[in-house]
């Protein structure tokens, strides 16, 4: 399949070993292929190249692709050092990847490939009813990526699902560091870019071309069917809506009124738009805020709600920033604890991969304190299933969800 072996240094390649897909440039020591044999050089073989990695004493530990601009080095395609990876290949794994999502969650609308943790690195592709959504963020994978399309279309045809559309939106920084540029645009004929999807019960217009991401976020379906069950007859404040989805839950679940607020003005017209498709704009509306001013006036005012939900962007996206995001996290949440009546419920995430459980839950007890008040647990959950967590691969674990019931210190 490919001559080119890359060479581990010694004491390095546990965490390949320990079960993670990644090489990174500080762990490789030697490089062989027909024309060189020695140390490891970048510049000798072309970037995206196939290669055999081995450890320093020559164990096999898998097949990869090599990005000479990343720090991560090479993502694994396979254990197997003999594998092909040819169409068959790439058929196997999104056939995998489609038969675990038929067995786990609702297929309408779903994520069908999450990168690392569908054994194809440096990939995503979600599925909006018959339109899917893709983004690339690793040179080795941007050569495949079209027949990986192609492949996965044949795959959901057999099941009776015709695409009709597929948009990239590989449009994120992260693409600069891996040497490429960011692509935004249709693959394949062009649509109506904005679709209609339905979930839990609540439709949604799902913008795939200018949405952030991919449009929507699916990771927090089972999420917002969770809170349903809260918020019959209540006030509820959704805080950071995006296109107001828990908002919109909760006023198909019954709430008696919701106020969805998000900074960006575009995210809260189409907020309002759903409210209006769903029929329940006389209960459910959207303001323009920023979150952190609007807690603290809404406290002033006096007022109250029986649930709260927030759901922030990630605060953090590196190590570096932990300490800023934790003051964000816990300003919100110290906000959003006192909002909340007596007995009342408080929902709030993050989505960082880098505020980690520990991290995340050490932050609510000091908000809690602080807010003075004691928080009951009802629930604590992860992403939606269709996001899934592969152990050993960190980066997989990103969600992390709590339900709280919110109890007055008296």
């Amino acid at each position: 399949m490919n001559d080119i072996t890359i060479k581990l240094k010694k004491g390095e390649g546990r965490t390949i070993s320990a079960g993670g897909a990644w090489v990174f440039d500080n762990e490789i020591e030697f490089l062989e292929t027909p024309d060189y044999s020695g140390a490891y050089k970048t510049g000798i073989i072309k970037n995206g190249s196939l290669v055999k990695v081995r450890a320093f004493n020559d164990y096999p530990l898998g097949v990869g692709v090599i990005s000479e601009t990343s720090k991560i080095r090479i993502r694994l395609l396979s254990r197997n050092i003999d594998v092909i990876i040819d169409d068959e290949f790439f058929r196997t794994r999104l056939s995998n990847a489609w038969e675990y999502r038929k067995n786990t969650v609702d297929t309408s609308s779903c994520r069908l490939v999450f990168g690392e943790a569908d054994f194809l690195p440096g990939i995503t592709i979600d599925k909006f009813e018959d339109v899917l959504v893709i983004e690339v963020l690793f040179f080795g994978m941007e050569q495949y990526k079209t027949r990986i399309i192609d492949i996965l279309k044949e795959v959901l045809a057999a099941d009776g699902i015709n695409i009709r559309g597929v948009y990239e939106r590989s449009d994120s920084k992260e693409r600069l560091k891996e040497g490429l540029e960011r692509v935004k645009g249709f693959i394949g004929p062009e649509f109506d870019t904005t679709v209609t999807i339905v979930e839990n019960g609540v439709k949604y217009y799902v913008d795939v071309k200018d949405g952030q991401k991919t449009g929507f976020f699916l990771d927090q379906k089972y999420n917002r069917l969770a809170t349903q069950r809260l918020c019959k007859g209540k006030k509820v404040l959704d805080c950071f809506t995006h296109t107001g989805s828990f908002a919109l839950n909760a006023g198909i679940a019954g709430a008696a009124s919701v106020l969805g607020v998000d900074a960006s003005e575009a995210a809260v017209e189409m907020a309002t738009r759903n409210a209006d498709l769903n029929g329940i704009s006389d209960r459910v509306r959207f303001e323009a805020h920023d979150v952190f001013e609007l807690l603290p006036e809404l406290e002033r005012q006096g007022e109250s709600y029986d649930v709260v939900v927030l759901d922030p962007p990630a605060f953090t996206k590196s190590r570096d920033s932990i300490k800023n995001a934790t003051k964000g996290y816990k300003e919100i949440n110290i906000r959003g604890m006192r909002l909340v009546r007596d007995g009342g419920f408080l929902c709030t995430c993050s989505c960082s991969h880098f505020m980690n459980f520990e991290l995340f839950t050490k932050m609510l007890h000091d908000a809690a304190r602080d807010a003075q008040v004691t928080l009951r647990q009802v629930e604590f959950r992860t992403q939606s299933p269709d996001h899934p967590i592969l152990f050993n691969h960190d980066e997989s674990y990103y969600l992390k969800f709590y339900i709280f019931q919110v109890v007055k210190r008296k």
